[in-house]
């Protein structure tokens, strides 16, 4: 069966090439960062997939009031199994973050190049060779005949990027998955491709908004600097969180739970005024073990202290939360069948572990849901430059394909 399946992915793997640089050249970077949405990309991925044999290809449109066209696409399409007991679904995402800074890319972001056995843009380790790699999986068993016992279905999804609320979210609303049904999440992975993700971590993203007094520069007398005490209580929350939230959890890639200052505001336009608002966010990424309520509410008592202490106000809001799940089972049928077909397909033995957090599993597991996430992939995701290798690409094709074929 594997020799069969690797040799149809390996007819396929010129298409498969093509289709990958397609899904790249297509601007679907999300709108909540700037971007124009999955559109796009989901009308070029509904017509490719309903040239193919799946027996059902359906969308579901989340109502988004804020792009022009009033929704986010998700696609779901299946493939029926003989004698079906569940569906085995594979999640992966159409939405992609934008380029960033233009001069740190060697390549037009959005334009494919191929070089080095690798193929460089934006979205094409973060989400678009998984992407691939699965609907080709189901292709390559199609074009063979093989029918696997149990339904196998994939779901394309929007705003993975941005808290899913318009994607995955959005389809567990809708009802569609039922009690029985496990999940893959082709989002996540190392350079080998041993490495299968079990479990991840809270999501903690804040907003720290710090008032003073806007004035002229000149005139620090009569002024209170908000970009100077946001600074000095931002730095002592990063202090603080590192300090008194320092359990090590082995199971996990980083063993620590993570608070990074990331999106800084910008407060005034010109050199001679001191800012009268400060705005930073922070992205923590949190151990299972913690209480993401209760590190909330101790941020909350630190900025009364600093209230008092530099005479501004500072307000902290959650931005985006998603508690940590209980991790899949390692000994749970669908980890195992994994395992096998890497095996089988690599020649080595995977191992299990966490992730610091931000994928579709995370939000099926809260659900109550089996998932595990696998890839191939070298962490260029989010980086100027991103790129999969081809190899890559073609052999997780060739593992999904085997492992649909078990399942």
């Amino acid at each position: 069966m594997k020799n069969k399946i690797s040799k149809k992915v390996d007819f396929l793997s010129q298409e498969i090439i093509n289709s990958c640089k397609k899904f790249i050249s297509i601007n679907s970077v999300n709108p909540r960062t700037g971007g124009p949405g999955e559109k796009e990309a989901a009308e070029w991925l509904e017509s490719l997939l309903k040239g193919w044999a799946f027996d059902e290809i359906k969308r579901y449109d989340a109502p988004d009031k804020e792009v022009e066209y009033g929704y986010r696409p998700n696609i779901i399409s299946i493939y029926k199994g003989k004698n079906p007991e569940k569906t085995i679904w594979y999640v992966t995402h159409m939405d992609k973050v934008p380029a960033g800074d233009l001069s740190l890319w060697e390549t037009d972001p959005f334009t494919p190049v191929e070089k080095d056995g690798k193929i460089f843009g934006r979205g094409s380790e973060d989400n678009g060779a998984s992407l691939i790699a699965t609907i080709y999986a189901v292709k390559s068993i199609m074009d063979l005949g093989i029918r696997p016992k149990n339904n196998i279905a994939i779901a394309l999804v929007s705003d993975e990027e941005t808290g899913s609320d318009y994607g995955i979210k959005y389809l567990l609303k809708q009802e569609i998955f039922n009690k029985e049904d496990w999940f893959y999440v082709p989002d996540a992975g190392n350079s080998r491709g041993d490495f299968i993700e079990i479990a991840e971590k809270s999501i903690m993203w804040v907003k720290i908004t710090t008032l003073g007094k806007q004035g002229h520069a000149s005139m620090p007398n009569v002024s209170i600097n908000a970009h100077r005490a946001g600074m000095e209580f931002a730095l002592a929350c990063d202090k603080y969180v590192h300090e008194n939230y320092n359990l090590k959890d082995d199971l996990f890639d980083y063993p620590y739970s993570s608070f990074e200052p990331t999106k800084k505001v910008a407060n005034v336009e010109n050199v001679n005024t001191i800012p009268g608002t400060d705005i930073i966010y922070f992205d923590g990424r949190i151990l299972p073990n913690y209480d993401i309520d209760e590190l909330i509410e101790d941020l909350k008592k630190l900025s009364r202290e600093f209230e008092k202490k530099l005479n501004v106000k500072i307000n902290i809001e959650p931005y985006h939360i998603e508690k940590a799940a209980s991790p899949t089972s390692q000994d749970h049928p669908s980890i195992l069948l994994l395992k096998d077909s890497i095996k089988e397909l690599r020649n080595f033995e995977p191992f299990v572990g966490g992730i610091g957090g931000g994928t579709c599993a995370a939000i099926v597991r809260a659900a109550g849901f089996p998932a595990v996430v696998w890839s191939t992939k070298d962490g260029t995701a989010h980086q100027p430059n991103e790129y999969v290798k081809i190899e890559n690409l073609i052999n997780d094709t060739k593992v999904f394909g085997y492992l649909m074929s078990q399942l």
